[in-house]
């Protein structure tokens, strides 16, 4: 397809070498990088992350789905000379990646996979980049031994993010009792017999036991311990919102004037977490328009788009081909400001309204947000749940986006500010 020197085919806008050169590249920089009022609870930075790709019939070159490149790409800072001496190395541009969970490593600059590592001495020091872990189509064996890894190379203050692009495996359970393991969760490996448990992938009903290669919003749980952001990109995303959670019934003393001005006792039912960590999933749609479907399954989610180039995605949705540059970087300027004002009213809810109940917004999202690319992923999200909530193509109850904490509606989401 030409688009001669005016115009480029969005498809490609992630090796447009125009695109690069304008600042719109996929990477990081400080061009791209969301503003922030920064607040001193602000203290977590993103050291470790897992990107995973179980999705059957998805593009892929060596062993990277078109998700998993476009993840990498996202999480990884634009190289600059002065950070990255090896700038002139044609291999180090791939940034840290890692093939296995050693007890100490340094994290290598090469393709993904690569066992060739850079010893500098100064592994914190040196790296700009979250170490990373690339993961296809793993056994659930290996993604805890890897998911293990990174959790034990946490520093203090540092986050785990989980990246998992995937096909749900469906429970046939009719009345759930452990929303942790009765719900489903996602494939890790597809094998013949998987029609034979006890769920069932793509919805091939089953009755028995649980799949042994399916992982199950149970199996995060002690990875909980830390801080933990998780992405899940699939047909059956929404049942890591029952992460397991601790209800626990407190004993509130109430003045109670309809009763005659009594002081009486009001048991309240307080949701936390276990370990008191932050947590927060993103969850994408489990379901999209049957016109986006045939290409999407084959060239990548539409949801990891979206966290990897909104405007791209944009143009998808709108059944925008090729757009002329100077469009493209004015349409550009359009997200920006979207970015922009949304991190504002992120930031605007004080962390001691936070901790005092009265905070429109849940804390995890304050403690991540100091990190830019946390920060990014969570603006992108808010993007993607506007965009789709405006669009009349995606009105299915299935259809958007959902994340856990739920981030709220009209102070954010549904902000008239964000909708104009």
């Amino acid at each position: 397809e030409s688009t001669g020197h005016s115009s480029f085919p969005v498809r490609n806008k992630v090796t447009s070498p125009v695109l690069n050169r304008s600042g719109s590249g996929s990477r990081l920089s400080p061009l791209t990088t969301p503003p922030c009022e920064r607040t001193p609870h602000m203290t977590l930075s993103l050291q470790e992350i897992l990107i995973v790709g179980s999705a059957c019939e998805q593009a892929k070159f060596s062993e990277l789905t078109m998700d998993m490149f476009r993840m990498l790409q996202t999480l990884e800072r634009e190289p600059t000379d002065a950070i990255h001496p090896m700038i002139g190395h044609p291999m180090a541009h791939g940034g840290p990646h890692d093939a296995s969970p050693a007890a100490s490593r340094m994290p290598p600059y090469g393709v993904p996979g690569s066992k060739g590592y850079v010893e500098n001495g100064d592994r914190r020091a040196m790296r700009d980049n979250p170490h990373k872990y690339l993961l296809y189509k793993p056994s659930l064996s290996q993604l805890m031994v890897f998911l293990s890894s990174g959790f034990k190379e946490l520093p203090p203050g540092g986050a785990l993010l989980l990246y998992m692009s995937a096909d749900g495996c469906f429970s046939t359970t009719k009345h759930p009792q452990d929303y942790g393991y009765e719900l489903g969760g996602l494939a890790t490996s597809v094998k013949r017999d998987a029609v034979d448990s006890g769920l069932s992938v793509r919805g091939k009903s089953s009755a028995g036991y649980k799949e042994p290669h399916c992982l199950y919003p149970g199996d995060l749980y002690p990875y909980t311990r830390r801080p933990l952001f998780i992405i899940i990109d699939s047909d059956n995303s929404f049942v890591f919102q029952h992460i397991p959670r601790l209800y626990a019934v407190i004993r509130v003393p109430l003045l109670l004037t309809a009763f005659g001005g009594t002081n009486a006792s009001c048991f309240v039912v307080a949701i936390c977490r276990y370990f008191g960590q932050p947590l927060v999933i993103l969850m994408s749609p489990q379901d999209i328009p049957a016109n986006y479907q045939a290409d999407l399954q084959h060239h990548g989610s539409l949801f990891t788009l979206f966290l990897h180039s909104p405007m791209t995605a944009m143009c998808y949705i709108c059944n925008v081909g090729d757009v002329p540059i100077h469009h493209w970087e004015r349409c550009q300027s359009y997200v920006d400001r979207f970015v922009t004002e949304a991190s504002r009213l992120v930031t605007r809810c004080r962390m001691d309204e936070i901790e005092q109940g009265i905070g429109y917004i849940d804390s995890s999202y304050v403690q991540f947000f100091g990190d830019d690319f946390l920060r990014t992923l969570i603006l992108r999200f808010v993007f993607c749940d506007v965009a789709l909530r405006l669009h009349r193509g995606f009105r299915g109850r299935h259809q958007r986006p959902r994340c856990e904490p739920p981030l709220p509606g009209p102070e954010l989401l549904e902000h008239p500010s964000l909708a104009h």
